[in-house]
């Protein structure tokens, strides 16, 4: 009995947070299409600090950002939206946009054919998504092999195992990029640049040699950190150590 009235509470209060959240959502909407764009970013953010994660609300955040013109938070949330998101068209326009107000121009280093399968494929879904798939594909193919196990024809016999041939490997391949995709997302520590002017030392010490100047906006790859240091790198190959409070990791 003691069980089940935890459980119903736990459901009366998540069914109250839903509606609390969706309650503000509306709220911060009113104000955003009145332009009263710092009142609609308190309310989001209000909503963020609650635990609740969701493309649309970063979205609606870096939408705020973006009109008050803070390149980097509003590069910040675009970025995040799309981690949750990676094919939130909407996101991946606007981002554009908000990238252009930055001052760095970082080129890329040139991608080999691997690279930009894995970033044009293998990245294009969450490594969830890619579960997803590969799960559904797993029960096509159980299905599939015992339609062929039970029927009669030989052309249906021969039809139901080539599909669920078509399914295993359906099924090898999306684990493999579900796989593959996990590792690269665990390994991926990307972060945008908050301060307006940061120089970038050889070392994670205040005496040490400037490298090169990042500005705000600019995104970084973080490749290790010590005290209050992080280590980054840039898309054009570029390393150095950073003060831990210039930036911000998505």
């Amino acid at each position: 009995m003691k069980k089940l009235v935890v459980v119903l509470a736990m459901f009366l209060s998540l069914v109250s947070f839903s509606q609390e959240t969706e309650k503000l959502f509306s709220e911060g909407n009113t104000f955003y299409k009145t332009e009263d764009y710092s009142r609609a970013v308190d309310v989001y953010l209000s909503i963020e600090e609650q635990g609740f994660e969701s493309a649309d609300l970063y979205f609606n955040i870096g939408n705020c950002y973006y009109k008050m013109n803070k390149v980097a938070p509003s590069i910040y949330y675009y970025e995040k939206a799309l981690k949750l998101d990676p094919n939130y068209s909407d996101a991946q326009f606007n981002l554009a946009f908000a990238q252009r107000m930055s001052i760095d121009a970082i080129e890329q280093l040139p991608k080999t054919f691997l690279q930009r399968f894995q970033e044009n494929v293998i990245l294009k879904f969450t490594y969830e998504t890619w579960a997803i798939i590969a799960v559904s594909a797993s029960f096509l193919m159980a299905i599939l092999f015992l339609m062929y196990y039970f029927s009669g024809g030989t052309k249906t016999k021969l039809a139901f195992f080539n599909t669920a041939i078509l399914a295993f490997f359906v099924l090898l391949i999306t684990v493999f990029f579900a796989y593959q995709n996990y590792g690269v997302t665990k390994k991926d520590r990307p972060a945008i640049i908050f301060a307006e002017a940061t120089e970038i030392k050889n070392a994670p010490t205040p005496s040490g040699e400037e490298v090169f100047e990042l500005h705000e906006g600019t995104k970084v790859q973080i490749l290790d950190e010590l005290d209050d240091w992080k280590k980054i790198k840039l898309t054009d190959g570029k390393i150095g150590w950073i003060p831990s409070k210039d930036l911000k990791e998505i």
